[in-house]
């Protein structure tokens, strides 16, 4: 079995509060737009919480049609209309591969949780018999790969990772696994969330986790800065096709970036709060730059976890002191959960893709409302406005409640095809 094999991206797809395909997300993020607004959904007035990085505009008829559309849950919605954008662009059901050496893996952290609220108060007002056949299916997290596969006849391995907010992040790093290990061919692979709902809201309002600026949305999530107050909770989907290196060469696919190396590991430490110095985290960008055969001088770039909470801004800028030493310094960080907010299970989905067009374009995202940082966060955030910047190697972290860490590392492809 093949060991080494290189793997490039050569599709992706975006659902976000920022807009509903590759380039109108992208243009917003280069441009420093929020994403973030007074949630639309359904009525907030009861609770302390009432905004969010809400997708808009998203119409899932004409993809799947009526009847289908009511049968998935809207997270497996965005999960299929960012995957439809992913395989199209890299032509992939046109690249002649078997199809069961073409796998899909989605990360989710909640899976259908909008059907769980709305079917609840329906089963206690009038018992089993309305009860909706399609409540399971809309619920399990595991069915956004599996409608993924189903509409491209895709037959590889298909499952889906849930470790909260490194969801999309594992999922595009197994996918890599299986591909460079000679496991599969191609993979399509992600992250889905739609976690604007009001049970979710309350959740991590009981926890004092999320930003209370009502009042100014756009201002609400302000990583590294000195008063953040909690992150915004964000929705949507991003996923990238991948596939062996050489294969994607011969067939002339548009290489956007290569997939280096991965880090997974866990803290070990608590169930919410990350392990103290950034241990934890320093030992998993670690990990994924081993992986990759490449010096922490090498990176020029981290898509940063940047959650805008007291205790994570601090700990990845520890984390990345400990790692990189003096270049870190050197280092260029954002987070553009400041424009999408937080998409929770998505999140390491939407800023791989992010990653992987930073390094396609030589444009580095800006963190927006980053006005006085932090003391104790006194690295180079990219503060405002994007950056012109070609970096060779970047990477994208993603950690998540229980101590789950995942890291992707990437490198610029000289074959980086047309913009998406």
């Amino acid at each position: 079995m093949v060991t080494d094999r290189r793997v490039a991206v050569t599709g992706v797809g975006l659902v976000t509060p920022l807009g509903n395909d590759v380039s109108s997300s992208w243009q917003a993020i280069v441009a420093g737009t929020s994403g973030i607004r007074p949630i639309r959904r359904f009525d907030p007035r009861e609770l302390p919480v009432r905004i969010g990085g809400e997708v808009d505009g998203f119409d899932p008829e004409p993809l799947l049609g009526k009847k289908e559309a009511k049968k998935a849950d809207r997270f497996c919605q965005y999960a299929i209309a960012a995957a439809d954008q992913a395989v199209v662009a890299a032509d992939l059901t046109e690249a002649g591969y078997d199809p069961a050496r073409v796998g899909v893996i989605v990360g989710s952290g909640m899976g259908g949780i909008d059907a769980i609220e709305t079917t609840i108060p329906v089963f206690h007002a009038g018992g089993a018999r309305k009860v909706s056949p399609f409540f399971i299916p809309k619920l399990i997290a595991n069915m956004a790969p599996g409608q993924i596969a189903i509409r491209f006849a895709f037959t590889g391995p298909n499952y889906c990772t849930t470790s909260a907010c490194a969801s999309g992040g594992h999922a595009i790093g197994e996918a890599f696994r299986l591909i460079r290990c000679g496991g599969a061919d191609a993979m399509v692979a992600g992250g889905a969330e739609a976690g604007v709902t009001p049970l979710t809201i309350a959740g991590f309002v009981a926890m004092r986790a999320l930003s209370t600026r009502n009042d100014e949305p756009e201002r609400a999530c302000r990583p590294f800065a000195r008063d953040r107050d909690g992150f915004v909770v964000g929705e949507g989907a991003g996923i990238v096709v991948l596939e062996s290196y050489e294969r994607a060469l011969r067939r002339n696919a548009p290489i956007l970036a290569e997939v280096a190396g991965y880090g997974a590991n866990a803290d070990a430490y608590h169930i919410t709060t990350p392990a103290p110095d950034g241990r934890g985290a320093a030992a998993c960008m670690s990990l994924a730059m081993a992986d990759a055969g490449i010096a922490p001088d090498d990176v020029g770039y981290i898509n940063a976890h940047g959650t805008a909470t007291e205790y994570n801004d601090v700990n990845e800028t520890q984390a990345i002191r400990r790692v990189f030493g003096s270049h870190a310094d050197r280092l260029q960080i954002s987070s553009t959960k400041s424009m999408t907010g937080h998409a929770l299970g998505a999140a390491g989905g939407i800023e791989a893709v992010f990653t992987v067009l930073a390094l396609r374009d030589g444009v580095l995202p800006p963190t927006i409302n980053l006005d006085e940082p932090d003391p104790e966060c006194d690295l180079d955030y990219v503060a405002h406005v994007a950056r012109e910047a070609s970096v060779e190697c970047a990477l994208s972290n993603s950690f998540g409640f229980g101590g789950a860490n995942a890291c992707l590392a990437f490198r610029r492809s000289p074959e980086s095809g047309a913009r998406a």
